[in-house]
């Protein structure tokens, strides 16, 4: 499967922009995962970028991100530490979902493993996570400057050299690092662990991949990297992690229906067709594109895809945004952000407006729109306008023939 790459910038907890990319199939996304890079590291060494192409190639998405201070991201690195590396990743996992791409996966690279390990234990919506040379527990970080770390406690901080680049390291970065524990949660989670180390291993021994391994619950699984360094330099082997993890995390993916998915026929834009073997389940296909729809768990269905009403929803969320894109981009009008929020409800009638067949209810739509740019208030206002005269729209609003065959 074809995948591309895209910029997906968000913000820390103090408002600094991360630098993020986005690895994308060029079909629907089977699921979404999220990737830590290592310690002082960026989102561009080879490990990080070779595994999460692979998966897009599987049709899993990927974000990839430079921890604050580090890579293309703002912020000081100084002021970072193990804490924040969770906050950044926390951050990272509310920005996909908020872009309904939420991820399901945590790949974590060296500390980046070590943080995945933490956090995997808090999200709900994780269900697979997978580390790459992880240390068992963060003080093991320290040992990468343990020489310097008399002139750190006593001075406060301390400039240090890490893989031949000079970094500032605070008393408050080690002092955070003793006090986490990693590994106490982990026999509480029942989700899915890979636990991939190398057995010569120099900078983080393979005991810690053993320690790591013991303390998880099934279902858990092992695979030694051989030959391979701590980083991943040679693209053999980062291209055989790769595709370890593609193939581990497929059994861990939600089941998505077999379909046949059937074209419109002549005279149709779209066809749906329901899925016989499910309660809710339906295909849907236009001559180019394909879908699921489903009912939420709580109905009785198995949350597959969107229900009927968010796809009413989406086709007018879609249109609303693209006409006021056009409409700025023809306008010169430099926009940031467009964002279309759209909810559904039945409202009761006033009693005055109750109709001859006796109905007690009417459907509300609301739409909450946000856009962002360096533009007037009278800008801003003819924009709003120009949204209400999306074809879409304006199709629900004038009164709709249906015909039947």
């Amino acid at each position: 499967m074809e995948q591309h790459s895209k910029r997906f910038n968000f913000k820390n907890k103090d408002g600094e922009i991360l630098s993020g990319k986005l690895e994308l199939p060029n079909k629907k996304a089977k699921a979404f995962a999220l990737f830590a890079h290592c310690f002082t590291c960026s989102k561009d060494i080879l490990a990080a970028s070779r595994v999460p192409k692979a998966l897009s190639e599987q049709g899993i998405g990927v974000l990839r991100f430079d921890f604050t201070g580090l890579g293309n991201s703002e912020g000081d690195f100084s002021n970072t530490n193990f804490s924040s590396n969770i906050e950044d990743l926390r951050c990272a996992f509310k920005a996909m979902e908020e872009q309904g791409m939420t991820p399901s996966i945590l790949i974590g690279h060296s500390l980046g493993g070590a943080a995945v390990l933490k956090l995997s234990t808090e999200l709900a919506a994780i269900k697979a996570v997978v580390t790459i040379g992880a240390p068992s527990d963060t003080k093991h970080v320290c040992q990468l400057f343990e020489n310097d770390i008399p002139r750190i406690m006593e001075s406060g901080q301390a400039n240090v050299v890490l893989a031949g680049r000079n970094f500032k390291i605070k008393k408050s970065f080690i002092d955070d690092v003793k006090e986490q524990h990693i590994l106490s949660a982990l026999s509480q989670t029942n989700k899915a662990y890979l636990i991939m180390h190398s057995p010569v291993d120099e900078t983080v021994s393979i005991d810690h991949a053993a320690k790591i391994y013991g303390a998880l619950m099934h279902p858990k699984s092992f695979i030694s990297l051989n030959k391979a360094d701590h980083l991943i330099t040679k693209a053999r082997d980062a291209k055989y992690v790769a595709q370890v993890v593609a193939t581990w995390i497929e059994q861990y993916l939600p089941e998505t229906p077999q379909t046949n998915a059937l074209k419109p026929g002549p005279g149709s834009d779209i066809v749906v067709q329901a899925n016989m073997s499910e309660k809710f389940v339906q295909d849907i296909s236009s001559k180019d594109h394909h879908l699921i729809a489903d009912e939420p768990k709580s109905y009785g269905g198995k949350n597959l895809g969107m229900n009927p009403y968010e796809l009413l929803l989406s086709g007018l969320g879609a249109c609303t945004s693209m006409t006021m894109k056009m409409y700025a981009e023809r306008k010169g009008i430099e926009l940031t952000d467009i964002k279309v929020e759209l909810s559904h409800s039945k409202e009761d009638l006033p009693e005055s407006e109750v109709g001859e067949q006796g109905a007690q209810k009417f459907d509300l739509i609301k739409k909450k729109i946000t856009i962002q740019g360096d533009i007037t208030e009278a800008q801003r206002t003819r924009i709003l306008e120009i949204a209400e005269r999306c074809p879409v729209n304006r199709t629900l609003l004038s009164g709709i023939t249906m015909s039947k065959e």
